[in-house]
């Protein structure tokens, strides 16, 4: 974790805003305009950034590697893992039976909805990026068999995962606002999802629906590997459905002992201290979950097929050289975030707005939102509002159980609003989408705008109508 930092000078918070829009103006005519390499783009932007806030020449880099560092602590492992799996499940003709099986109970103009329920119900246990990498294989074959751009099918499947990241317990966005508002978790749950699946059906289906027709993105070859690699064919076979299930369902479950835990011992239903609970925890570990569902893939669509160990190796060493440019541009991506962060850009602003005196549940929205889009970070962004508004929630003894659970998905709301280039989500979806920066900027910033918005009308209907009742 980065240490405080102290500034060879103080900005205003107009003049850091300033700056703040300066250098993502800067980075998209670097990307688009002048055609440099994002990640390349990435490094020259927040080095100029870091020195133009004061950060001292001592600490640039590593102000730098720190957010670069921390980004890629949970994005590499995750999606080395994710693509290795997402490669023997291609490869193997897995995603092709399930997708099959996914044409035929659903049928094909039903496609792009039962992606989006089974990403859906994957998103209660898996965090969004998690989730995404799963997903991606059967996404891919989906296209690849229906035709049309992939937008039509990922685009419902990845907001479906965001909504539930953001606005559902046990993730840890609304588990720690919940904590700090003193909210009651079950309530934030129950009306987590009455904010989420809504919004999901407004942005995630029908506007993806628009968003596929108007775009047409040909499905990437990330996980297909080379064209010419003839251990692919070698490796092909046709895996039972059950398998495939299995291999999918594995890990939402082992993720599940992790953030169902979490949410237990947030309701002190258990302590996190007790042994069984932390081995528990630890196999239910993103990366650990990941692990186990790639070596158990390896032995059911490998070595019980009776493949050499030698053409396994081939086939996952395969699913890496392609991700490699996702988790360094996503790494990249962290760091920009990193160093708008350690400007203090988004305490600068969030102090200001705070003094306007809003109503409360608006002002927490506003101020997570802003915050967002200045720096990057949805959980920074949660945090820092549920924060500043929880003096006025302790204060404010009228409030009742349900207006707190509202209150905590209205900044929620914000703190998922308009992601853009200073966000490594933003450039995971960029890369594995295969798209570039403008139509990145054009689909999802404002896919993640609108789950925002629609996100708070929701919260703020539950808000008005408990407090009526």
């Amino acid at each position: 974790m980065m240490t405080e930092i102290e500034l060879l000078w103080e900005l205003p918070t107009w003049g850091l805003l300033l700056i703040a829009v300066g250098a993502i103006a800067l980075l998209l005519v670097m990307i688009i305009k002048l055609r440099i390499h994002a990640f390349l783009a990435l490094i020259i932007v927040s080095l100029v950034t870091a020195i133009a806030t004061g950060i001292p020449p001592g600490s640039v880099i590593t102000t730098l590697t720190a957010g670069f560092g921390s980004t890629l602590a949970s994005v590499a492992l995750l999606v080395g893992l994710g693509a290795m799996l997402g490669r023997m499940l291609e490869t193997s003709g897995g995603a092709k039976v399930l997708t099959d099986e996914l044409i035929k109970r659903f049928g094909e103009k039903r496609a792009p909805l039962a992606l989006s329920i089974a990403s859906l119900m994957m998103g209660f246990p898996i965090f969004f990026d998690a989730g995404l990498v799963v997903m991606l294989p059967i996404i891919f074959a989906v296209a690849r068999r229906l035709g049309g751009s992939l937008l039509t099918y990922a685009f419902p499947a990845a907001t479906a995962f965001s909504v539930m990241h953001i606005f559902v317990p046990p993730h840890p966005g609304p588990v720690a606002a919940t904590g700090l508002l003193g909210a009651d978790v079950g309530l934030v749950l129950v009306f987590g999802l009455i904010v989420a699946i809504p919004t999901w059906y407004i942005v995630g289906y029908k506007f993806g629906t628009w968003v596929g027709k108007r775009y047409d993105i040909p499905v990437p070859e990330i996980l297909s590997g080379a064209k010419s690699d003839t251990s692919a064919d070698e490796f092909r076979s046709t895996p039972k459905l059950g398998t495939i299930i299995f291999l999918l369902v594995l890990p939402l479950v082992l993720i599940f002992l992790n953030t169902g835990l979490n949410a237990l011992a947030t309701a002190e239903v258990v302590s996190l201290d007790d042994g069984w609970v932390q081995t528990l925890r630890l196999i239910g570990e993103t990366p650990v979950a990941l692990l186990i569902t790639v070596l158990l893939a390896m032995y059911l669509l490998g070595w019980r097929q009776k493949k050499e160990s030698r053409l396994i190796e081939t086939i996952v060493d395969s699913a890496l050289g392609p991700v490699c440019a996702i988790i360094l541009i996503t790494g990249a991506g962290g760091m920009f975030g990193g160093v708008l962060r350690a400007s203090g850009i988004g305490n600068a602003i969030a102090d200001s707005l705070d003094a306007i005196g809003l109503p409360l549940i608006v002002a927490g929205f506003i101020i997570a939102a802003i915050v967002r889009v200045a720096q990057g970070s949805a959980t920074v962004a949660l945090t820092t509002a549920a924060a500043l508004v929880q003096p006025v929630v302790a204060a404010d003894g009228s409030l009742n159980p349900v207006e707190l659970a509202a209150i905590v998905l209205a900044l929620a709301a914000g703190s998922v609003f308009a992601g853009h280039v200073n966000d490594s989500g933003f450039w995971l979806v960029s890369r594995f989408f295969g798209m570039d920066t403008q139509t990145t900027l054009k689909t999802w910033t404002v896919g993640q705008a609108l789950v925002g918005v629609f996100g708070f009308i929701f919260a703020l209907a539950i808000f008005l109508v408990a407090g009526a009742v």
